[in-house]
């Protein structure tokens, strides 16, 4: 079986220099916020190029503590996408505040800036753009929208690390941006973990308190805090992976090209680079004209070995546990997720496997015309 991802094969490909970072933290007897957390903050805020970073339990903790940071609560609206991992939504929900879901732009599959304008309120106090599947969204206009209208920007880069817009970061365009380290991610740790990062130190120092308790250096809570920490194990594998991050990205990118040339001339909707951003396929997404062919697709595939996905089936305006009432209708997003599949996308995943899983897919509509 071809898998859709595989976290393993990653581990495997850097074991000597994981398994040296683990042995040095459990040798140093410090598990919590010590020399590998602190470092790993520096080498990812610099490597973003400059700022401030703080490592914290996961990604959607690192969005909620963002939103946090920003003050943003009960009575407040934080304007969002729908096609989108439900994590972005849970952390404006985990704020009190009410999650504004919007339209996606058909042809990358990013939040649709015209969206957002209509949707802003006088309750509106954030825009949180999700860089989906490894590409970022428009963000100048998003960046207008907020100087204008006095709100924060937050980047959801749970997808995007390493990304560029306009020869800068994702990450670096926000007020802060959240970052999560799944282990299926571009740069994901062996466990939970997840930073936010920001330029700005009000945020920073506020972020400091609000991952531990509200504590200050004497661990008296001057604030309102949670318990939100990148444990040390993590951090140092974060750090070997830190330095392989642009080489990974570097190999989906090729992957991606790959998969282009074999799937061209099918009836398929490949991914779109937009000029002037730099996309690091943390999903390699293709669209079906009609969900039955999407489905047949699947199907065809997974019994001829080859895993794939479906990121995201269900928009999370749809699901029970955070649609809106009245309903809202995203007629861009409810499509564009009955016609989509991920199919297979890791740096380890090899050419020959992506020949196999393309000559998979000519053959099943080759096979359909017949």
């Amino acid at each position: 079986m071809i898998k859709q991802n595989d976290p393993l094969a990653n581990y495997l490909h850097l074991k000597p220099r994981i398994d040296g970072a683990v042995t040095r933290v459990l040798s140093s007897g410090h598990y919590i916020l010590g020399q590998e957390t602190e470092a790993f903050e520096r080498e990812f805020a610099e490597y973003l190029g400059g700022g401030y970073c703080v490592g914290v339990a996961n990604g959607t903790e690192a969005l909620f503590l963002a939103l946090k940071a920003c003050g943003v609560g009960p009575g407040n609206e934080v304007i969002t996408v729908s096609h989108t991992a439900v994590a972005t939504v849970a952390s404006i929900q985990m704020c009190g505040a009410t999650p504004v879901m919007v339209d996606i732009d058909a042809k990358t599959y990013t939040i649709d800036c015209g969206q957002v304008s209509r949707a802003l309120t006088s309750r509106t106090k954030a825009i949180v753009p999700v860089h989906l599947y490894g590409q970022p969204a428009d963000m100048e206009p998003l960046i207008t929208l907020a100087e204008r209208h006095g709100v924060y920007l937050i980047e959801d880069c749970a997808q995007a690390h390493g990304a560029t817009y306009q020869g800068r970061k994702a990450g670096t365009f926000g007020h802060a941006a959240a970052f999560s380290f799944y282990p299926t991610k571009n740069m994901g740790c062996l466990g939970d973990g997840g930073a936010v990062v920001t330029r700005d130190r009000i945020l920073y120092d506020r972020l400091l308190g609000l991952r531990q308790y509200g504590w200050d250096e004497n661990r008296i809570s001057i604030t309102q805090g949670f318990n939100s920490r990148l444990d040390e194990l993590q951090a140092a594998i974060l750090r070997v992976k830190l330095k392989y991050l642009d080489k990974s990205n570097e190999r989906r990118a090729r992957l991606a090209q790959a998969y282009n040339g074999l799937l061209d001339g099918l009836p398929l909707d490949l991914p779109r680079e937009v000029l002037g951003v730099t996309h690091v396929y943390h999903q390699y997404v293709i669209g079906c004209q009609e969900e039955p062919i999407r489905d047949e697709l699947l199907s065809f595939l997974y019994e001829n070995q080859v895993q794939c996905a479906i990121h995201y089936p269900v928009p999370v305006h749809l699901q029970r546990g955070y649609a809106r009432t009245p309903p809202v209708s995203l007629p861009v997003t409810e499509q564009t997720a009955r016609r989509i599949v991920s199919l297979p996308m890791y740096p380890e995943l090899k050419m020959e496997q992506v020949e196999e899983v393309s000559n998979r897919i000519y053959d099943f509509f080759h096979r359909s015309a017949r």
